[in-house]
């Protein structure tokens, strides 16, 4: 190992986030597995990397004896020549040990650095494995944090290639996504090469494939955070977002209110003539964008939601949440909207269940409930005048009784 390993871990650490000091860490352990494994020792022995020049050492601290006792086992696995050249891992000669420290005696520690060759080739084969493997590892956990950073914001990516299935590749920058079509939304239309904005729904790390990065154009989210990018009055805190109702690709509502006096919050997120919404209409495909404004009262925030469509009456029940709107007849139809997705997506942001009535049928409803009133007075006097007849008969009949027994007598 050389200066050529330092530029090495010097370029990973820059590009792709990995620590420099944990490479040299991780290479020392592997080093260290690998020399306990060749000697069979794992209490004698430390590794030293420099980590200026790349250059490593190993490090065995040996006993000093007068002679070195050959193993059974590699007495019987290995010749006579062999035994002769046998270096123990724990133990040294006391010749050798003058060599390095001339004043130690029997019994005494010596250090003795392991030479590199000493190591077979399987041994450094092995290390370079376990070295590559932590560099995947580190540069994994690097991609996985960088991303997850990234959870519930807005990321740019390219398209790369669309499937079969319609599901979209695109690459996000260290690593890839694909944009399910479930998270598509309908009628938009993207080319290889194309730049596009996706909400990061989540991020996890997986063994296999590894980090996985699930996005989507369709939450409406994304368009929270469109708007939080667009408007400086929302990044700043002084508007504030209360809630969304998407159906992505064709209409979105969006109710905020100011955090601070004097500020109007919609004129705020739609702009100068408009030039704020409408970055953020061109970014969604010219999806409609209904911007109104927050009301602690239920019925006025429900009028509110209802817009552009005017509202005649509002009545709104906060415990059982539902509300009884009434509109003129030519409001109707807008107040309700194409196959009824203003008053749905009304309920959706206000989460009130939301009854519309024009004014006709209002009218119509309390005709009738006269008509009701009347007839029910109408049996209830008839069924009186019948109780009177009834009784003006018995009388008559009494009279007459009377008048035949005066006649008798």
């Amino acid at each position: 190992m050389n200066k050529d390993l330092i530029l090495a871990l010097e370029t990973l650490e820059k590009e792709n986030g990995i620590s420099k000091e944990v490479m040299f860490d991780a290479i020392e352990k592997s080093l260290m597995d690998e020399y306990k494994t060749q000697f069979n020792t794992v209490e004698n022995g430390r590794v030293v990397l420099d980590r200026k020049t790349g250059d490593f050492h190993i490090y065995s601290d040996r006993v000093v004896v007068e002679s070195i006792e050959v193993p059974e086992n590699r007495q019987e696995s290995k010749g006579r020549r062999d035994m002769e050249k046998y270096v123990s891992a724990t133990e040294i000669l006391l010749e050798d040990a003058r060599k390095i420290d001339p004043d130690c005696q029997i019994g005494d520690i010596v250090t003795v650095e392991v030479k590199s060759e000493e190591f077979s080739r399987r041994a450094a084969k092995n290390a370079k494995g376990t070295i590559v493997q932590k560099i995947r590892e580190e540069e994994k956990t690097a991609i996985y944090n960088e991303y997850h950073a990234k959870e519930k914001e807005i990321i740019t990516g390219i398209v790369q290639r669309i499937d079969e299935r319609g599901n979209i590749l695109v690459d996000i920058g260290r690593t890839q996504t694909t944009l399910k079509t479930a998270e598509q939304v309908k009628g938009e239309v993207f080319e290889r090469g194309d730049r596009i904005k996706l909400y990061v729904v989540s991020v996890s790390n997986k063994e296999k494939p590894g980090t996985l990065v699930k996005v989507s154009r369709t939450s409406p989210m994304l368009v929270e955070r469109l708007f939080e990018e667009e408007v400086t009055e929302i990044k700043d805190g002084i508007v504030e977002i209360m809630g969304i109702a998407r159906e992505a690709g064709s209409r979105t509502k969006m109710a905020v209110r100011a955090k601070v006096p004097n500020v109007d919050p919609v004129g705020a997120c739609v702009g100068i003539n408009g030039a704020r919404v409408k970055a953020i209409v061109s970014e969604l495909g010219n999806e409609q964008i209904d911007i109104i404004e927050w009301n602690e009262n239920p019925a006025q925030l429900i009028v509110n939601a209802l817009s552009p469509a005017r509202v005649v009456s509002a009545w709104a029940d906060d415990q059982t949440k539902k509300a009884q709107i009434v509109v003129s007849d030519q409001q109707l139809s807008l107040a309700i909207g194409k196959s009824g997705q203003n008053v749905r997506l009304a309920a959706k942001l206000t989460g009130f269940g939301i009854d519309i009535k024009s004014e006709a049928q209002i009218n119509a409803e309390a005709a009738e409930d006269d008509i009701y009133e009347k007839e029910n007075e109408v049996l209830s006097i008839t069924e009186e005048d019948g109780s009177l007849a009834e009784e003006s008969e018995e009388i008559e009949d009494v009279e007459e009784a009377e008048d035949i027994e005066e006649t008798q007598e």
